[in-house]
């Protein structure tokens, strides 16, 4: 398993593919990094050489924000729109779907498991509601 920048990237997949493993590349970005690089596509990831490696991190750094840094600019970027109290920070804030989805079914993702809403009773009005039927 070859390191890059701190990552462990998949040994024995294609560089094209196993750059997707870093946070922030996808594919048309691990595309354009290994025409940059000069390194083969069809290349695995555990064949390149010492040379090829440092010229890849040398691409990712100058030319990509992956990682830590995209990580801090993304959570920057929803805590100034909850501060300015727009309609995505407010969305944001309450853990709603930000992007006009359906909430009345699905949304399970952001607003999590079921709750279910109704009257509390206790035994007494268990057993008077059994009693009435």
């Amino acid at each position: 398993m070859p390191r890059v920048l701190g990552i462990d990237i998949p040994g024995r997949k294609r560089l094209e593919y196993a750059l997707r493993y870093i946070y922030g590349i996808g594919p048309s970005v691990a595309k354009q990094v290994v025409v940059k690089a000069e390194l083969d596509p069809a290349k695995k990831a555990d064949d390149l050489s010492d040379e090829e490696i440092q010229r890849l991190v040398a691409v990712l750094q100058n030319d990509c924000r992956i990682e830590g840094d995209l990580r801090r600019e993304v959570s920057q970027n929803i805590r100034r729109l909850i501060s300015i109290g727009s309609y995505r920070g407010i969305r944001h804030r309450r853990g709603l779907p930000v992007r006009g989805q359906r909430t009345k079914t699905n949304a399970r993702t952001r607003k999590g498991p079921k709750r279910t809403v109704g009257v509390v009773r206790g035994k007494e009005a268990r057993s008077a509601v059994k009693a009435g039927k």
